[in-house]
């Protein structure tokens, strides 16, 4: 197989699990400008514009008469290695076309089977045996098997290459093997949590062995690429598309649609401009404009749900790798906790919630999203750190960072206190929270340049940066979140990309997070995440602005049903599983038809009941008016 000759420091950096927002306008005025026109034509042109659209999309269909489903994503795919790929848009395909030991329910999020069908671990909970099931086949023809899986694992902890994206659930394994077919053997030199959640794609031993360099091979050169899962990979050209097709043999059942294809958009107004001609089934990342515009547009149906997201202020708290080196030029004032937690006082997160989302969010507070009930977290009152300039101002002036006669603040060197955060250029919210922290920060005599690149990752692994708006999506287990925050996660050396979101390294979390990784105790488990939350947020490195809602579209005329996830009130984008797109049913008369016009979403598997009633206390309780998402 032919390997790619990116480097490891060109790669990009592992931040980027979330979705990234589509590239709509900078203000809502410009996004509303740009698709209001359809919802305030009259009848007449909306029907013509209704039946052009639906011309479109029946040519759209019309390829060889298969129904294909279209999803506008913004963000490109990093890569199609299950063992480099850790943005999220690249991890939702690969749990489309490769088979995990085990998968979340989609109704709550608890483990169900996968293709290990059940597991047992010893009394001392040192040795786990999975039982494999016997009816899934790679796409080449081949049986899956334990072999695969235990060379996966053992793949990942013998070649660090190959632990770049999920090394944190092999770290603790002592020996992973498979008797036969149908068992495999996984031995932990300690207890481990999240056995039940290892969230690794098992790969075909018989076409991984043949690759050599782990840490340039994109998996991106030969199609269809060999998988087991409901999808298989057909074709893949860069910020251009990605196709599927129906995996025939999956075990669970092939998807309904004949073709699934993942269209890149750059810009987030052209993603909802094809959405509205019938050329691509579903988009996500809708801003509050672009969400309320579709909702009174013909055959579209607005999917707005809680999130599985967070976004975040991060400092840079002194770049640093595992060897001791420190490098990038990250402002030395922001390793003054003082300066951090001031800034942080200055940021009125409700406005955001309510100006920037619009009400399609919830107000931030601890690192994991209150969608996680268990393990979400939020400060006393007393270590609070809530909207007060004047209490910023008091803690920089005690800190000794004084304002000029010009109203300017000083550093220690006697020079303008002036920091930069990293923007992504394509995220509308990321400009317009930039604007309110120049505003309130400025209040402070504190400059700070916006700089919104079309590429974050660069400066970001270099070290380059000063603050940087940051975000992930969140598990049902948070290991995952939780380990990109220890010291295990450095770089190896400046040159190396390791598995950090922003180089924190404290002893404290470490030490926290090695107790909740041992405990199987679920109550005791989830105090011990809530208090390492607790102690992120006391270092003030991260700050939690929001929970962005999932604002998403589809077109009724393509999509009968769907699932969400959690089944009442969820998403259908970036989910933990493959059941959005596993799932869809194209619409009874075909793309092009009205039929489906106001079948909404349907989720899940007969669970109207329970989404009236969940939807109206859930929606009820997390929002107050239409929202947006930057997923």
């Amino acid at each position: 197989m032919v390997t790619t000759a990116s480097s490891k420091r060109t790669r990009q950096r592992p931040r980027f699990r979330l979705v990234l927002a589509t590239g709509a306008a900078t203000t809502a005025l410009v996004t509303a400008g740009a698709v209001a026109p359809q919802a305030q034509a009259q009848p007449q042109d909306r029907a013509l514009a209704q039946s052009q659209a639906q011309s479109q999309a029946r040519a759209a269909a019309a390829d060889d008469g298969k129904q294909v489903l279209t999803v506008a994503v913004s963000q490109s795919i990093d890569s199609l290695s299950p063992f480099l790929a850790q943005r999220l848009v690249s991890t939702s395909i690969h749990r489309l076309t490769y088979d995990y030991l085990t998968n979340y329910d989609v109704k709550d999020g608890h483990t169900v089977p996968g293709l290990a069908t059940s597991w047992k671990p010893s009394p001392d909970k040192l040795t786990w045996t999975y039982t494999i099931r016997d009816d899934s086949k790679w796409s080449d023809g081949k049986q899956a098997t334990a072999e695969d899986a235990a060379w996966t694992f053992n793949k990942m902890m013998t070649d660090e290459n190959a632990a770049t994206a999920n090394g944190s659930f092999t770290a603790n394994f002592k020996k992973v093997t498979a008797p036969d077919p149908k068992t495999l053997v996984i031995e932990l030199k300690k207890p481990q949590a999240t056995m039940t959640a290892l969230d690794v794609p098992i790969v075909p031993k018989h076409v991984w062995e043949k690759v050599g360099d782990f840490s340039k091979f994109n998996n991106d050169k030969q199609f269809p690429i060999v998988g087991n899962g409901p999808f298989i990979i057909t074709d893949f050209k860069v910020d251009q598309y990605l196709k599927l097709k129906p995996n025939k043999d999956f075990w669970r059942g092939a998807p309904k649609f004949d073709e699934l294809v993942f269209k890149y958009y750059k810009d987030g107004d052209a993603a909802v401009a094809a959405l509205q001609k019938g050329e691509v089934s579903f988009v996500q990342g809708l801003t509050p404009a672009q969400a309320e515009a579709l909702k009174s547009a013909e055959n579209i149906k607005v999917n707005d749900a809680p999130g599985r997201r967070f976004f975040a202020l991060a400092t840079n708290p002194g770049a640093r790798s595992k060897d001791g080196k420190k490098f990038g030029n990250g402002h030395k004032a922001l390793l003054d906790p003082a300066v951090r937690k001031a800034l942080f006082h200055a940021t009125d997160r409700a406005t955001i919630v309510d100006k920037v989302y619009q009400g399609h969010a919830v107000e931030g507070e601890g690192y994991i999203p209150p969608r996680f009930e268990s393990y979400f977290w939020k400060p006393e009152a007393s270590q609070k750190i809530a909207y007060d300039p004047a209490k910023a101002a008091e803690l920089l002036d005690g800190a000794g960072y004084k304002k000029n006669a010009a109203g300017k603040r000083l550093d220690k060197d006697g020079k303008p206190l002036e920091f930069r955060i990293l923007c992504h250029a394509t995220d509308p919210n990321d400009k317009a929270i930039g604007k309110y922290l120049q505003e309130w920060w400025g209040e402070l005599g504190i400059g700070l340049k916006v700089e919104c690149l079309d590429n974050v990752s660069d400066p970001w692994l270099a070290g380059d940066y000063d603050l940087a708006f940051d975000g992930w999506s969140v598990n049902p287990d948070p290991d995952f979140v939780l380990s990109i925050h220890t010291c295990a996660a450095l770089p190896a050396t400046p040159k190396d990309t390791g598995a950090t979101d922003n180089f924190i390294c404290d002893k404290q979390f470490d030490d926290l997070y090695a107790e909740q990784a041992v405990e199987y105790d679920p109550a005791k488990r989830a105090d011990l995440v809530k208090r390492m939350q607790s102690r992120l947020y006391d270092t003030g490195y991260m700050n939690i602005l929001a929970y962005p809602n999932a604002v998403e579209a589809y077109r009724t005329d393509h999509i009968k049903s769907i699932t969400t996830m959690p089944e009442a009130a969820g998403n259908i984008y970036g989910q933990d599983g493959y059941w959005s797109w596993w799932s869809a049913e194209p619409a009874a008369a075909g793309i092009g038809s009205d039929s489906g016009s106001s079948a909404g979403v349907v989720i899940g598997i007969g669970a109207v009941v329970v989404l009236a009633a969940a939807l109206g206390l859930f929606v009820a309780m997390r929002r107050r008016s239409t929202a947006e998402d930057r997923e």
